[in-house]
């Protein structure tokens, strides 16, 4: 009796294992996939997000949705996406903000960004830029310093929301500077860069991808890069670092997540899908027409990349004293 019910035991496991992974083998089966976007349109995430799932869905064989779901630096979307079913058919485009540096910037987070999440694929690196209102009489980083330390508190920078790379290089710039200016956190780059246009800042730290093309049509000026190499596309434009920030960098990454739990099979797929979107000839002029460095990582090299930035933020933040609630 024992015997036959191992037996029978045995029979229902094999089963379903093989069921689960017949699953496997027969996903996405024309099923829609999700791709969260946890920031407004229109910024680099949005940009970067669009492209790959237009992409993406033909390869295989779907179609891949991008819906945007702004808030808290990222925070919202991604929280939305560490709660849904790991089953393949809910993505996230994930930033060095919603993936490494929040977790130490606020003080209650709704998720982990290592134990709810499995990397997928680094998509894209990209430097910030402090940028200006064309019409603005700051026409220079030391221009921005006088003012600053003339009237404490009385500039103000914008970014994307708290707690993304544009965030951080506000505080970092105001840390190493010793200036006080205040932040202006918006739901993503779209929105910063109208109230820029529209001289209700200062100043915004942004993305260079979709800031760029208001700074070649003249309606924006770049003071200075974050990165510790002046950007290709905008040659003239100093680094933070030549100006006299010692040790200064700032350079942001987008990446594909989803949730803790997906199977490792679905999971290979997508990455390799996506390494091989990002040699495809025109995403790599796409990528280099708007300032992004497309090289990419699969998801093992995601992982261990994403593990050394959180370490790295965590220190910085924690010697910045910076915090939000």
């Amino acid at each position: 009796m024992h015997v036959a019910i191992r037996l029978a035991l045995s029979a229902a496991c094999a089963f379903g294992a093989a069921g689960a992974a017949h699953a496997d083998d027969a996903w996405p089966a024309g099923k829609p996939i999700t791709y969260v976007v946890p920031f407004a349109p229109g910024g680099a995430t949005d940009i970067i997000g669009r492209l790959v799932a237009s992409k993406l869905g033909p390869a295989l064989g779907t179609t891949v949705v991008v819906e945007n779901r702004p808030g808290a630096g990222g925070n919202i979307g991604s929280d939305y996406v560490a709660k849904a079913k790991p089953d393949g058919y809910t993505l996230v485009g994930g930033t060095i903000s919603s993936h490494s540096i929040n977790g130490s910037l606020y003080k209650n987070m709704p998720y982990d960004a290592q134990k709810d999440f499995v990397p997928v694929a680094l998509t894209g690196k990209l430097g910030n830029a402090l940028l200006v209102n064309a019409d603005s009489p700051l026409r220079s980083v030391a221009d921005v310093l006088a003012a600053a330390k003339a009237k404490p508190g009385a500039l103000s920078y914008g970014s994307s929301g708290n707690g993304t790379s544009q965030n951080l290089s506000g505080e970092l710039f105001k840390v190493t500077a010793k200036v006080d200016i205040m932040h202006v956190p918006f739901k993503g780059s779209a929105p910063l860069l109208q109230a820029l246009l529209g001289n209700q800042l200062s100043m915004a730290f942004d993305n260079i991808p979709p800031a760029l093309p208001l700074i070649q049509s003249g309606k924006l000026r770049a003071l200075a890069v974050t990165s510790a190499k002046r950007d290709p596309h905008l040659p003239d434009v100093p680094t933070l670092q030549e100006l006299g920030l010692k040790d200064y960098e700032v350079v942001s990454w987008q990446a594909v997540f989803a949730p803790a739990g997906t199977p490792k099979p679905i999971v290979e797929r997508l990455s390799t899908e996506i390494m091989k979107i990002l040699k495809e000839p025109d995403v790599k002029k796409k990528f280099d027409d708007m300032a992004i460095d497309g090289s990419g990582m699969n998801s093992q090299q995601l992982a261990v990349f994403q593990k050394a930035e959180i370490e790295k933020w965590r220190k910085l933040i924690q010697a910045a004293g910076i915090r939000v609630e």
